[in-house]
């Protein structure tokens, strides 16, 4: 499941992308299938075993071009080991709502990110970050959990004021936001609620069948209640 629309940041053979907060690796999954070289960063060195893991196994399945390559790093995004410019793009995807100095965190990516370059970040939506906020004190109390809720404004203002030039935005996730509403509703930790694994099982057959009536559906839903909003920024050449 893609949250950044590689057809607005474009990568490929030859661009240096770094996945910031990359967690699972969904998004360094997809940049490497498409030709670049991709560095998966995380705090979190057991996902990033699993991330090296599927590394390897998409090589050995034949799903790496051969010019690609990729690589996982462990560290703290307010000092990335990195030298300045050593990027062409950034993908920092629902990580700036877990950091309470947003700023300095922006601060590296434009500081690793080379002149010219593009970096695409994604947060949670006010609105049905909102909704989840006041349904469950705990999906927003846990440890490492959400520490503020974003507008689009904010987002845009604060990453100008790092020295970014503003691009589009874009909402994603329409179908997902009424889960995390019926998780928030039932209790966040509640897995086994009934109506929340049922709407599970549904997210789940649509990531892997994507049959056209709910890719409509969602169209229409994410600039509604879209769960994430993606800002893509560019780095003055």
């Amino acid at each position: 499941m893609l949250t950044v629309d590689f057809d607005r940041l474009p990568v490929g053979p030859g661009t240096r992308v770094l996945d910031l907060g990359c967690g699972g690796g969904r998004h360094a999954f997809e940049v490497l299938r498409r030709g670049a070289d991709v560095v998966a960063f995380d705090m979190d060195a057991r996902e990033l075993e699993g991330v090296a893991s599927m590394f390897a196994a998409m090589d050995k399945a034949g799903e790496v071009p051969p010019e690609a390559t990729a690589d996982t790093v462990t560290g703290d995004a307010l000092d990335m080991p990195f030298e300045d410019g050593s990027f062409d793009r950034v993908i920092a995807a629902e990580v700036l709502e877990h950091i309470p100095d947003d700023m300095a965190a922006m601060r590296e990516i434009f500081r690793v990110l080379k002149p010219g370059g593009q970096a695409a970040v994604t947060v949670p939506s006010f609105l049905p970050e909102r909704i989840c906020w006041a349904l469950d004190e705990a999906y927003h109390t846990a440890p490492g959990g959400h520490v503020r809720i974003y507008t689009l404004a904010e987002l845009s203002a604060k990453l100008k004021s790092t020295g970014f030039t503003i691009g589009p935005h874009h909402h994603a996730h329409g179908l997902h936001a009424p889960y995390w509403w019926i998780k928030c509703a039932v209790g966040v930790g509640n897995d086994d609620h009934p109506l929340a694994k049922a709407y599970h099982e549904l997210l789940v057959w649509d990531i892997m069948k994507r049959p056209a009536a709910t890719r409509i559906a969602e169209a229409v839903l994410n600039p509604l209640i879209g769960k994430s909003v993606v800002l893509y920024v560019r780095k003055p050449a």
